[in-house]
């Protein structure tokens, strides 16, 4: 089954080649890859101003409201990002692109409504919420910050759309570049003015323009796609009548809002380890805890990068019920995962020291925090994408539930590590609780296709990371000492090596699909 309806479909040579299908995600994974890298050294250098120019507390209560902040927006949104990629892929594949603008003022009433609700409970819960801290300067950032939360949510449908449509640009100019750049600029003026209360506003204003920005680009894509509509290959058939002509709103919502309570669940993850930090072991913990897993955001940057490309061709294989396809498509995006995020997590591993004392020397503590998170990312990305693939099969109930799991991990190991081992209990927790997330769909999914990441392409792209990022810099260390300088030298040397790997080895790594 996907969706509401169960797919036979008759795939002509026109509407349906799996190859032209490879490389198009992979020049959508390379385009988001390079807004990835540059969004990833921008929000990296913005939390190194922060930790660098303020206090520990007064980075940790701005890093607890961007933490509820982002939760938030997950809840605004409700599912409708997920389900818009879903929903106007399938429309674009069963040629009915010109029903688009009508599905987008279906969605966005409700969407927005629920967006400013969801701001007014935030503006009118902030002190509550920040009483658990203390410090008034709480209750003043979660105000700051809810006052821009329906443009957070405005942001997030709109490039989600964009994506849907293959168009990659928008969501890494406007999320991935231009976003973080005006946050940096920003923090920076506020650092040099020494008015630490007008941070959050630093953090969260840029986020109109973001909204403004994107559907202005969203417009155009579609006025596009629309135009386009007559003179574009033939679209597969319809399975049913009205697949793809007009969304009931029915089934548009029982598609999004389990991923949307999945989406809240799976933010908590991310972000409610520094939510449980801060309530029970302070700001200062908090603060720790944030520095030591900015590689893996760093990381989940990369990763989202690659899945964005992914996501609109996996709906079209599984609409197809192409399952080898599946397959092939997971097999190959693990190994694109391995490749670009194994050697961040494993130089993180070897260099710990090194790279907390980056957001200075009150820091230092967090070296074996890095080391933990890094451990269970490596594992991690060796799992692949499973969760994405289940959500795009239409079941998003199990996709809830999986990360209902995962959240109640997380909290439940948080609770009872985090008052004895403060920051490392809460890294524990977070690597205990992906760990479950990523390993459930795998087997959920056994019936569709057997997914497994055992595959010629991971084990070359594991291989070559473990050598340039993890033997060598070892044998550095253990030859010549550690330090930055060793860092550095191991980080050229390696990455030049691993590039020349990775481009020797592009037909074994799925990155040179056969004509």
């Amino acid at each position: 089954m996907v969706g509401a309806h169960a797919l036979v479909v008759r795939v002509t040579s026109v509407g349906y080649r799996p190859d032209s299908g490879l490389r198009r995600v992979l020049r959508g994974g390379v385009i988001n890859m390079l807004g990835a890298a540059v969004g990833a050294v921008l929000n990296l250098a913005l939390i190194v101003a922060i930790t660098r120019a303020f206090s520990q507390e007064t980075a940790g209560l701005l890093f607890f409201a961007t933490s509820i902040f982002l939760i938030m927006v997950m809840v605004a949104n409700a599912g409708a990002p997920d389900a818009l990629v879903y929903f106007v892929t399938r429309m674009r594949l069963f040629g009915r692109a010109g029903s688009v603008p009508a599905l987008l003022r279906r969605t966005m009433g409700p969407v927005v409504l629920l967006s400013v609700l969801v701001s007014a409970a935030l503006l009118m819960f902030a002190r509550p919420l920040a009483d658990a801290l203390g410090p008034e300067e709480a209750a003043t950032y979660l105000r700051l910050l809810a006052l821009f939360l329906p443009f957070a949510v405005l942001t997030d449908t709109a490039l989600a759309t964009s994506r849907a449509h293959h168009d990659m640009a928008p969501t890494v100019l406007v999320d991935k570049v231009g976003r973080p750049l005006a946050q940096l600029a920003l923090v920076g003026m506020i650092a040099l003015s020494g008015s630490a209360g007008l941070l959050a506003l630093a953090w969260a204003g840029p986020y109109l323009p973001a909204a403004v920005l994107a559907w202005f680009w969203l417009g155009r894509i579609v006025h596009r796609a629309t135009s386009d509509l007559r003179s574009g290959p033939e679209p597969m058939p319809s399975p049913c009548e009205d697949e793809g002509k007009r969304v009931l709103a029915s089934t548009f919502w029982a598609f999004a809002l389990p991923r949307s309570l999945g989406g809240v669940a799976q933010m908590g993850v991310q972000r409610g380890g520094v939510v449980m930090v801060a309530l029970l072991n302070g700001p200062a913990g908090a603060a720790v805890f944030m520095a030591a897993t900015r590689l893996l955001v760093v990381g989940q940057s990369i990763t989202q990068a690659v899945l964005s490309a992914a996501q609109p061709r996996f709906t079209e294989l599984l609409a197809a019920r192409d399952h080898a396809g599946v397959r092939s498509l997971y097999q190959a995006g693990t190994a694109w995962l391995i490749c670009l995020t194994w050697p961040l997590y494993l130089s993180g591993m070897v260099f710990a020291p090194e790279v907390m004392r980056l957001f200075g020397a009150a820091y230092a503590a967090g070296a074996t925090v890095l080391m933990v998170v890094c451990a269970g990312q490596l594992v991690a990305s060796l799992l692949g994408m499973g969760d994405l693939v289940l959500t795009m099969t239409g079941r998003t109930g199990l996709n809830l539930l999986n990360n209902l799991l995962s959240l109640l991990v997380l909290l439940g190991v948080c609770a009872l590590s985090v008052p004895l081992q403060g920051a490392l209990g809460a890294a524990l927790a977070l690597v205990t609780a992906v760990l479950v997330r990523k390993v459930l769909p795998l087997w959920q999914l056994r019936s569709v296709a057997m997914l497994h990441p055992v595959s010629r392409p991971v084990l070359v792209a594991a291989g070559g990371a473990l050598v340039w990022f993890g033997a060598i810099p070892l044998m550095a260390e253990a030859i010549i000492g550690g330090g930055v300088s060793t860092l550095v030298a191991c980080l050229l040397v390696g990455t030049l090596g691993h590039l020349t790997s990775v481009y020797w080895l592009r037909e074994g790594l799925a990155l040179k699909p056969r004509r």
